[in-house]
């Protein structure tokens, strides 16, 4: 029987999820009173003309027939949140404010970062190969660490397969599956012997590997950059990234619950679709994973981050430029004209001539969709406490979320 794992991957066709009927109690959509919050801003109009627009945003998310959705948009000038549906089918009661939920390949932003402040302290080299770090970690199959860089493993660059697909075995999750297995974990190094029973998609350029192009959305290449990280460091990928982010910045209800399956209240019940299923199975409990995907965070802590990082708060200028440097990512969820950095894409949004920055996860249960303006000035950021694996609705579901970040970091996202 297939034992569910945790959906970290963004790339078209993974993240995305199947039609499948809602069957039991209804969803209660928020009211609108009931079903925004606002902290500071500017004039009274303004702030209720933009507060309508993400209520709407959110309830288009929840039509889709996603159980709960909470979002949140922040400025300098304050911040807005809005939410609707339910933390619960069985009791109908709505979803809390600030929920902590799993942020999935959210993750990869917090630990790109920590990687580029390594970068710029002298302590690692975009250009470094994982050999020197995790010398014979990365051999087998074809698969050669002296030709894959940290630059390869930030930018998705590198060619290694994802061991999400290569663990396993062939068959569709299904609820039984998961159950059989939410209390199990692999380590970082069976998580990469798992990618590497695998042969790469490509070895990156042997005269210039950091350089290369090719892009192809890996799990694995995060796995790596964390035990890098603790190798450079000599401390746990969890104490670097509390300590160089999470502690910094004030993230009182942003944690990393190593191989713990269970989230902090309040929360909301995390439903997954399973292909094939009609009902919606409770996937609440799982393991996170590693430095891929396994943060626990909360909308309003999320933005937090984003608007710091693209503010200039957490890394170098030459280093935050870097991170901007894109190869494209042509089967990336988000759509087209989609490039990838160094742990955060960016994408064309309409009345932006900038466009906006992103990442997004997956997490069985939950999905998180993300954005910050250039400047940093604004960000967004949406919860969705339902998971479909395939099909139409899972496609309407996260066509619905992207607009909802899109339209408030757009033209009409409104002033800052």
């Amino acid at each position: 029987m297939s034992a569910a794992r945790p959906a970290l991957s963004r790339r078209a066709g993974v993240s995305a999820a199947a039609a499948a009927l809602l069957v039991g109690a209804a969803p209660v959509a928020a009211t609108a009173a009931d079903g925004q919050r606002r902290r500071g801003g500017r004039g009274r109009a303004e702030r209720a003309r933009h507060d309508a627009a993400l209520q709407r945003d959110v309830a288009a998310v929840r039509a889709t027939g996603a159980t709960g959705v909470l979002a949140e948009v922040q400025t300098a000038g304050g911040r807005a949140a809005a939410r609707a549906g339910t933390a619960d089918l069985a009791t109908g009661r709505p979803v809390p404010w600030d929920a902590y939920y799993r942020i999935g390949s959210d993750t990869k932003p917090f630990t790109a970062t920590v990687a580029l402040q390594l970068v710029g302290e002298g302590a690692l080299a975009l250009t470094d190969p994982v050999e020197r770090w995790l010398p014979g970690l990365v051999r087998g199959n074809g698969n050669d660490g002296r030709r894959i860089t940290l630059a390869n493993l930030l930018r998705h660059t590198s060619g290694l397969a994802d061991y999400l697909a290569a663990s396993g075995d062939g068959e569709p999750p299904t609820p039984a599956g998961y159950r059989a297995g939410r209390f199990s974990h692999q380590t970082p190094r069976q998580q990469v012997a798992a990618a590497l029973s695998q042969p790469p998609g490509w070895l990156p350029d042997a005269d210039d590997p950091a350089g290369e192009r090719r892009w192809s959305y890996s799990n694995t290449n995060y796995v790596l950059a964390g035990l890098i990280i603790e190798r450079v460091t000599g401390h746990s990928w969890a104490q670097e990234v509390h300590e160089r982010v999470i502690e910094p910045l004030g993230l009182r209800h942003t944690l990393t619950p190593g191989t713990s399956p269970y989230v902090p209240q309040p929360t909301a019940t995390a439903y997954t679709a399973f292909p094939g299923e009609r009902e919606l199975t409770d996937t609440t409990l799982t393991f996170g994973g590693y430095a891929d995907g396994s943060l626990i965070s909360t909308p309003r802590e999320l933005a937090t981050f984003w608007r710091a990082l693209f503010g200039g708060r957490l890394l170098r200028p030459a280093q935050l430029a870097a991170m901007r440097q894109t190869v494209p990512a042509p089967d990336w969820i988000a759509g087209r004209g989609v490039r990838y950095g160094l742990g955060v894409a960016w994408r064309p949004v309409r009345g932006s001539s900038d466009g906006i920055w992103f990442h997004g996860g997956t997490h069985l249960g939950t999905v998180s969709e993300t954005g910050v303006r250039p400047d940093g000035s604004r960000a967004a950021t949406a919860a969705v406490f339902t998971l479909r694996m395939a099909g139409v609705a899972a496609d309407a579901q996260a066509r619905a979320a992207l607009r909802l970040v899109d339209n408030a970091l757009g033209s009409t996202g409104g002033a800052d």
